[in-house]
């Protein structure tokens, strides 16, 4: 096939003087350049295409491509990584991951915690909050947990992100409010082990590559997978594929969300467990990182013995024959 490869790179942005964490969702040429060589080796032309605006042009240029390899995260608004595959929907062209109410949705940390909830998966009590006098509303019981609603990369999430009394939780939603300009998602803190889960496929045909377990050393910030931890994770972080009981449930409790969230080829559920053991829902990624070496899925892949190419080749097999029944 002739596979167009659409992204958003991390250099132009900086290069705009955005700073390195407003654009730590963004790409690097090495992950684009993966992905087209992973392509190639699987027989298909690639060609590079770029962010929203350059896909526009070539469209409006009336380029086309068989399928577009979309990893495209958008920089403005709880909507933009459902902007690609919307104009990709309009002009009729398949793509790889999921559609843009998936994306739209599942960026949307609160509101995805409430269809998780629906369809009776466990899930920590939380709410969200635009100012601090909601705060004066909440009936949860301390230590909490508190992050932006709509970032992804653990953007927003510190050691302070475990809040213990009702003084620092005013003051960590204050300087979140601040600082990213959204809504911020509080729900009772999860003490347990944490987990990710990856996944591929699209509906009854999901299954799970396998689950990750997420192992803080003493080196990093304690209580959750922050950004600095996932920055530095050589340093910090230690990963390992789990099978036992407890990761068995979160396996189980991963695929379901999947399915029930209606994402598509592949991707990844973060799971914690609660002080009696049980992994309740995070967050899913349906457009997980691919850089080879350091995004979580590979790594995950790499351990369960899943080569970066066969990943792909996975992501791939998947798109297609869910479009052949289209």
């Amino acid at each position: 096939m002739r596979i167009g490869i659409t992204y958003d790179l991390r250099d132009e942005y900086l290069r705009k003087g955005y700073g390195k964490e407003e654009t730590a969702e963004l790409d690097s040429r090495e992950t684009v350049d993966a992905i087209a060589c992973a392509l190639g080796k699987l027989g298909h032309q690639t060609v590079n295409i770029g962010n929203l605006n350059e896909l526009a042009r070539r469209l409006l240029a009336n380029e086309r491509w068989d399928l577009v390899f979309n990893i495209a995260e958008g920089f403005h608004g709880l909507g933009r990584e459902a902007q690609v595959p919307c104009l990709l929907d309009a002009y009729q062209i398949p793509y790889t991951f999921s559609d843009p109410v998936v994306l739209g949705l599942t960026l949307h940390k609160g509101l995805t915690k409430h269809v998780i909830r629906d369809l009776g998966l466990p899930t920590t009590d939380f709410t969200v909050v635009s100012d601090t006098e909601e705060i004066n509303e909440l009936d949860f019981r301390f230590p909490l947990f508190a992050k932006p609603v709509g970032e992804g990369t653990s953007k927003g999430i510190s050691a302070d992100s475990k809040i213990d009394d009702l003084r620092q939780l005013r003051a960590v939603v204050a300087r979140l409010l601040s600082l990213y300009r959204q809504p911020v998602l509080i729900e009772e803190f999860l003490p347990g082990r944490e987990f990710t889960v990856g996944l591929v496929g699209t509906g009854k045909a999901t299954r799970a590559l396998g689950i990750m377990e997420v192992h803080l050393l003493d080196t990093a910030e304690q209580g959750s997978y922050s950004y600095q931890n996932k920055a530095n994770y050589e340093d910090r972080v230690k990963y390992r594929l789990v099978d036992d009981e407890t990761a068995e449930q979160a396996k189980e409790t991963a695929v379901k969300a999947w399915r029930g969230l209606d994402c598509r080829d592949a991707g990844r559920i973060d799971l914690r467990c609660d002080d009696e053991g049980v992994p309740q829902f995070i967050e899913v990624n349906p457009l997980a990182g691919l850089n080879p070496v350091w995004s979580d899925l590979p790594i995950l892949a790499r351990l369960a013995g899943v080569e970066y190419d066969d990943l792909l080749g996975m992501i791939i097999d998947s798109a297609c024959e869910r479009i052949r029944k289209a």
